[in-house]
């Protein structure tokens, strides 16, 4: 079966949806805020050609999602799946960003726990790419359950690599926690 890395996803917090052309306006409304990307590979991305090359990854990549607030339809952020590797039964989550409105009231673990189910239904193995610094994504990986695999350098769609953290989540570990 072809997965299908642009699924429409939902639960009581978030649904998601792939991500379209026009969308990009409203979008960059939530990520103009800098304070968002403070620990970020990228802290730039809130200036808007910075994030107009994030934008035209996410077009390009094919499984860019938008997030929404399931009740009021507010735009929440955006994530997506990347680097599908079927002979290694692997894709990757991540390029992953929320409004602050949403940091500690559940909304990423929620969207990661939507993508993460739909993933396992096509591969074993899920990777994760978070900025050294990134602190906040660290902890919420690891309160995922992901597993910390390493450090390697990333270069992310069109800017300078960045030495990044790397966690996983095995089909044989992945529990709904």
């Amino acid at each position: 079966m072809q997965p299908n890395w642009q699924p429409q996803l939902s639960n009581a917090l978030v649904y998601l949806s792939p991500l379209q052309a026009d969308d990009f306006e409203a979008l960059y409304t939530v990520a103009s805020d800098p304070l968002i990307w403070e620990q970020h590979p990228n802290p730039d991305r809130y200036k808007r050609e910075v994030f107009t090359n994030y934008f035209t990854g996410a077009m390009e990549s094919g499984g860019a999602l938008l997030i929404r607030d399931a009740t009021i339809h507010e735009i929440l952020g955006c994530s997506r799946f990347y680097d599908y590797l079927p002979e290694q039964h692997e894709v990757k989550i991540g390029y992953t960003f929320f409004s602050r409105a949403c940091w500690g009231k559940g909304i990423n673990r929620a969207v990661k726990h939507l993508m993460i189910a739909h993933a396992l239904q096509y591969v074993n193995t899920i990777i994760f790419h978070v900025g050294a610094n990134n602190l906040r994504s660290r902890k919420a990986m690891e309160k995922l359950g992901a597993r910390f695999m390493g450090e390697e350098e990333v270069a992310y769609y069109g800017e300078a690599s960045r030495l990044n953290v790397v966690y996983a989540i095995r089909k044989q570990d992945w529990r709904l926690s």
